[in-house]
């Protein structure tokens, strides 16, 4: 089912969503003491280690039981504050305007004109925008509360699903599944290791998954399972 609402009034208007400030000053907070708590660990036990002839990793105890308190703790609180700032920088954002769509990650945006969408809905935890041909233009595991997103693109005249439209045309792949485009077996037996290895948000995952949008398949992840489809071939243009 899909719903749609009047654009917005104001034509010139845009709708930015992100994570809410307090939601990532608590990221923060959280691996900031995280880290802080880990450096104020790390002597005494590195000191317990080296008492231990059987334990592993010897060398680098010793390293760590030499180091002076306040200096561990300033190491695990910068740590912290690393891993807090990684958890920011992978937070997806959406800028929403009436004739396109930005979303911006790791530092990249990715803009599509609204001409280019047929449609927006939720897949789990991934924002996914498709194209008229029925293939996706975009797929990317979203944070945001879903009925501002959902809410967000109504309000700017785009269509939103409720679900994949496409969702009964996925077949779960294994090797040599038949009525795949040339090469395509092939694309998905390489991106079968990094996926369970990585998971789907992999650099190397995410270009192979671009390779199959080029030969013409969809897929979706699953518990780290490849399924697909196959988007509908164009014939010839008529005389």
């Amino acid at each position: 089912m899909r719903r749609r609402t009047e654009r917005s009034p104001n034509k010139d208007g845009v709708t930015v969503l992100s994570e809410p400030a307090w939601r990532t000053a608590c990221v923060y907070a959280v691996c900031t003491a995280a880290g802080a708590v880990l450096g104020l660990l790390a002597g005494p036990l590195a000191d317990w280690l080296v008492t231990l002839p059987w334990a592993p990793m010897q060398g680098p105890a010793e390293l760590a039981a030499s180091v002076p308190a306040p200096w561990l703790l300033a190491a695990g609180t910068l740590a912290g504050l690393a891993v807090g700032f990684v958890a920011h920088f992978e937070q997806l954002s959406v800028r929403l305007a009436d004739d396109r769509v930005v979303l911006a990650r790791k530092g990249r945006e990715h803009a599509y004109a609204r001409a280019d969408i047929a449609s927006a809905f939720r897949d789990g935890k991934d924002l996914v925008l498709l194209g008229h041909d029925g293939g996706e233009l975009f797929r990317q595991e979203c944070g945001l509360d879903f009925g501002r997103v959902a809410d967000a693109f109504t309000r700017h005249g785009y269509v939103w699903a409720d679900a994949d439209p496409h969702e009964n045309e996925f077949r779960r792949w294994v090797p040599g599944l038949p009525g795949l485009p040339e090469g395509a077996n092939a694309v998905l037996r390489a991106r079968e290791a990094p996926l369970k290895e990585k998971g789907s948000d992999a650099e190397d995952v995410r270009e192979l998954r671009d390779e199959l949008a080029r030969l013409g398949v969809v897929v979706r992840d699953e518990k780290r399972r490849q399924y697909v489809r196959t988007l509908p071939q164009a014939g010839p243009e008529p005389k």
